[in-house]
């Protein structure tokens, strides 16, 4: 896996002339060489179904009047730049005009809707002859160019009944009336969609990659992502996307034992903003937040119509992947600690991208990460082994399996964190752990307030909770923060000042309690902290996090402000810890972005080891620091962190 990748975008529209005009090789591997690149992924085919070379099985753009991919391949294979191709699986706009009957009918009514004159992409169905004409493609791509690897895009499980699902269905005893068989029907033509795109591939090539992009890795799908030899993690922080995403993604993805890369863009946007750029200082972060979470990288560009690389890109690219190719020798094989797994809400409800749970998912990920905390987030298949602390955020429920599976855990020394729902039983309201106490339902008003019984940056008081909270009964446990109850919850005949109604003093009961190794907390805290961010939100799942795993047993600890991340990796017989710091800023409505480079100084650090080190090193400059060592602990200070700074612990 290449760490300094460029995703570069054609989709061009068939009204458009001069294609490739200005293409030159030299000026594209000027471009490339300029941005420290090693990899780019190049076009065969684009959204809008042209190829961009001779072709047999598709046709070339009306535009183009020579082979611009063998052009660039050959341009790269010079350089010794890998070239992936790349071909829009899922849309192909020229073939809706001609084969309407290929097109995808979502019964859900969630996909756009699929008018023909609508400006926008349409989907197409596997299950249609659409995918011979898709195999062909790829074939004649593998053929005649044996390119390193394909990236296929738009390319996904979906519920389609259009004509060819309707009577597949039915000649399979399917119901296309039932949403339940128009799904397991829809992964039925994914499996084989796959199947058909391998044996494509591997006719021609046994060690090509190949990809199918959905823009997520879905939490939970392992069968999915088995169809990839490597993950791509799309995305594009200012694109949709925002800065919590791939840290998390991330978190997930690195527990399944494939490469990955993570992609952002060059864009102030997102996919096909021309003209549109980021500062460097963004970049330089966003390139070391995917090597610092066990990544590499990869950063979208989208070229001109007429060929020409754009220099200003490949100058901003460059900024960033100037910093990565120095920093490669100490990320290259390096595995991530962990001492936290969280229990993904999207694995575990099966909820998928921006389903039931993903804030309880986001808010557990900002905690941890405010946190300092070193985390992954886990499905059903990942063993609890050699994690320290489990986390159950908010809404996961216990079936008999995970129940005896946590009760294991915590038998042999594992501590557990749970709030909401979580861990309660599936079929009963009974928690499956002790917990010090019993669960007696949702509490009656909402919202209700936190009285905390530990120290809170603005002492203790009572606290708006927005999000659900849960009534606990004979309460045996240590009581680290009780409920208060509002007076009533708000109506048309029962309301109070502008929002909610205040606590009623007279009103209150336990609400989280830690016994041993669990610790409960009686509210959604997770997805109000997503939702809302409240400080006292975070200080309660934080009181219960240090309880349970104090920072002597943490692998790791620094002192960063709250938007600092810090992770740590093993490469061979060293440690690599990762500090980042970027401030950002909110311009427009709502893109959040990185400019300035806000430097901090004299950061101490933590490094749990089983004996003293021979020397502690900042990297890439090699400039070695002091550091003492105690207790199983290296301890260091770090003279400067501006955006990015890595350690080395030999």
């Amino acid at each position: 896996m290449r760490f300094r990748q460029v995703h570069l975008d054609f989709h061009t529209s068939g009204k458009i002339p001069g294609i490739g005009a200005d293409f030159n090789k030299a000026q594209f591997q000027t471009a490339l060489t300029d941005g420290h690149v090693d990899s780019i992924t190049v076009f065969s085919k684009c959204h809008h179904g042209w190829a961009y070379h001779p072709s047999k099985a598709n046709r070339m753009h009306p535009g183009l009047s020579f082979d611009l991919l063998g052009a660039q391949l050959e341009a790269c294979r010079e350089i010794g730049v890998n070239a992936p191709v790349y071909l829009s699986a899922g849309l192909d706009e020229k073939e809706v005009l001609l084969h309407p009957e290929w097109l995808n009918v979502d019964p859900t009514r969630e996909q756009p809707r699929q008018e023909i004159i609508q400006p926008h992409y349409h989907l197409l169905c596997y299950n249609t002859p659409y995918l011979d004409v898709l195999c062909a493609q790829v074939e004649e791509v593998m053929e005649k160019y044996n390119p390193c690897g394909v990236f296929l895009d738009i390319s996904n499980v979906r519920m389609c009944t259009c004509g060819s699902c309707v009577q597949s269905m039915l000649d399979k005893g399917m119901d296309p009336t039932d949403m339940a068989d128009v799904r397991r029907h829809g992964e039925m033509v994914y499996a084989e969609y796959c199947r058909r795109i391998e044996e494509s591939v591997r006719k021609y090539s046994a060690t090509a990659t190949i990809f199918h992009n959905a823009g997520h890795i879905t939490h939970g799908r392992r069968d999915i992502a088995g169809y990839d030899t490597h993950l791509e993690l799309e995305s594009l922080p200012t694109g949709g996307w925002g800065y919590d995403h791939f840290p998390l993604s991330a978190a997930y993805t690195r527990t399944l034992g494939q490469e990955f890369l993570g992609m952002t863009s060059k864009f102030h946007t997102t996919w096909g903003e021309f003209g549109g750029f980021k500062h460097p200082n963004a970049l330089i972060y966003e390139t070391a937040l995917s090597i610092a979470c066990g990544a590499c990288c990869s950063i979208g560009d989208q070229l001109h119509p007429r060929g020409e690389m754009n220099e200003s890109t490949y100058k901003l690219i460059g900024a960033a992947y100037a910093e990565v190719e120095k920093k490669e020798p100490w990320c290259a094989g390096a595995k991530n600690h962990a001492d936290i797994a969280v229990l993904s809400c999207e694995a575990f409800l099966q909820s998928g991208r921006n389903g039931k749970g993903t804030d309880s998912n986001v808010g557990a990920c900002r905690i941890l990460l405010e946190g300092k905390f070193l985390f992954d987030f886990i499905d059903r298949e990942t063993a609890f082994d050699g994690y320290k602390l489990i986390i159950l955020p908010d809404l996961i429920r216990a079936d008999d399996e995970l129940a005896a599976r946590l009760n294991d855990y915590v038998a042999r020394g594992g501590r557990v964190l749970l709030s909401g729902e979580s861990g309660v039983k599936m079929d009963s309201d009974e928690f499956a752990l002790n917990v010090g106490a019993k669960f007696a339902g949702r509490a009656a008003h909402q919202p209700n307030y936190m009285i905390p019984g530990y120290d809170c940056v603005n002492g203790k008081t009572s606290y708006v909770m927005y999000k659900p909270g849960y009534c606990l009964t004979d309460v045996t446990g240590e009581v680290f923060a009780e409920r208060g109850e509002s007076y009533f919850n708000r109506g048309p005949f029962f309301f109070s000042s502008h929002q909610h109604t205040p606590n009623d003093p007279a009103k209150t009961a336990p609400a989280a309690v830690i016994s041993g190794n669990v610790a409960y907390i009686g509210w959604n805290v997770f997805e109000d902290y997503a939702t809302i961010g409240e400080l006292h939100m975070k200080e309660l799942v934080l009181c219960a996090l240090n309880r349970l795993l104090p920072e002597a047993e943490r692998k790791v600890t620094a002192g960063l402000p709250d938007r600092g991340i810090v992770t740590a990796a093993k490469q061979g017989e060293r440690e690599i810890v990762h500090l980042l710091f970027a401030y950002t800023t909110v311009r427009g409505k709502k893109t959040e972005i990185i400019e300035d480079a806000v430097p901090l100084y004299n950061v101490p650090v933590t490094l749990q080891a089983d004996a003293a080190p021979k020397k502690v090193s900042l990297v890439p400059s090699c400039e070695e620091i002091p550091f003492e060592y105690a207790d199983g602990r290296v301890r260091f200070t770090v003279p400067e962190v501006t955006l990015h700074q890595m350690v080395c612990v030999e």
